[in-house]
């Protein structure tokens, strides 16, 4: 019990004016993470991403209208089809990542082509549902259900136009460099596999959130309150 309370509060309970800690702290280079630049930068933008993303939650459950269906938006098949193209681009994304931690770069290149189509891809068909809901009659201004829809996806399609843009100067340095030269790139490369997996996490959560908090979920909390 001592050694995981030490692991994790261990820093809060060195004695740093104490002789023997100030010889430890003197020795410290101030690395506290081995992350590369590329990373720490991914890692400011998930703050920075989940903060609005959470507003846009938090403002999304406590404005919804009482008469909207809530499952509306998740009864559309192109939401379902545009999530399972979201899934092939993390796969992607993240066997590239393994193969060249394997030092398996005969696919790399294929691969990176195949996770720029399918993020262009999904940016379409996300845009292709805007059409479908608005000829359908539903827009921003119907009501907070749709324009946190249009919002959300709006936020997270501009976020996938920034992850696009490294992507395309990551790939234009692969397809530069020869195959025993790609490794060079791995830094980029799995700042840019986590940065999509998080996309993909932001996704699901939104996804989750049309889900769940239906009208059967919320009668029961509004029943649980009174």
């Amino acid at each position: 019990m001592s050694s995981l309370l030490k692991k994790l509060f261990g820093t809060l309970m060195q004695k740093p004016w104490e002789e023997n800690q100030a010889a430890i702290d003197s020795t410290h280079q101030g690395y506290t993470f081995d992350l590369s630049n590329q990373m720490s930068a991914v890692i400011i933008i998930f703050g920075v991403s989940t903060t609005l993303f959470s507003l846009l939650f938090t403002g999304y459950i406590y404005s919804l209208p009482p008469e909207q269906d809530t499952t509306f938006i998740i009864k559309k098949n192109l939401l379902w089809i545009n999530t399972l193209v979201l899934i092939f681009v993390t796969f992607y994304f993240n066997k590239i990542r393994s193969d060249l931690e394997k030092n398996i770069t005969n696919k790399i290149k294929l691969n990176i082509i195949i996770v720029g189509g399918l993020s262009y891809l999904f940016l379409f068909l996300q845009i292709l549902f805007w059409f479908q809901l608005m000829n359908d009659g539903y827009f921003v201004s119907n009501n907070t259900y749709f324009s946190s829809y249009y919002f959300f996806t709006g936020l997270h399609g501009i976020h996938l136009l920034g992850g696009l843009f490294f992507w395309g100067k990551v790939s234009s340095r692969i397809f530069s460099l020869p195959e025993k030269e790609f490794v060079n790139e791995r830094k980029n490369i799995n700042a840019l596999s986590v940065y999509w997996l998080f996309l993909f996490i932001v996704w699901l959560a939104f996804f989750g959130l049309m889900f769940m908090f239906n009208d059967a979920v919320i009668a029961w909390c509004k029943e649980l309150i009174s």
